[in-house]
């Protein structure tokens, strides 16, 4: 069972705390990107050519936040499943820090 274990109890700790926080925050900004929040403009992949030959730019503008907001929804999934193998190898530690004893 040791075999799968491969990063210390620091390191299965600290991305725990990072996952958590990535989760939080992507899934903040997934929330605020669907909603089309008018500060996160700055960050929608859009050119002045996408303005100009689209005659509905409003509509196509709302569609590249949505997939940003896409985006972030699946980057905080990822974050979530490096916690759980976080969490897993904290308890292998703890495991195998039992045994040892």
């Amino acid at each position: 069972m040791a075999s799968l274990l491969f990063c210390g109890p620091k390191l299965a700790a600290c991305g725990i705390v990072i996952s958590i926080w990535g989760v939080v925050m992507l899934v903040l900004l997934g929330i605020f990107f669907t909603i089309h929040s008018g500060v996160l403009i700055e960050d929608v992949p859009f050119t002045e050519e996408d303005m100009q030959k689209d005659l509905n730019s409003p509509q196509a503008i709302y569609t590249l936040y949505n997939q940003v907001g896409y985006n972030c929804f699946i980057a905080a999934g990822i974050y979530v499943l490096i916690a759980g193998l976080s969490l897993c190898q904290v308890r292998l530690n703890k495991r195998n820090e039992c045994m040892v004893r």
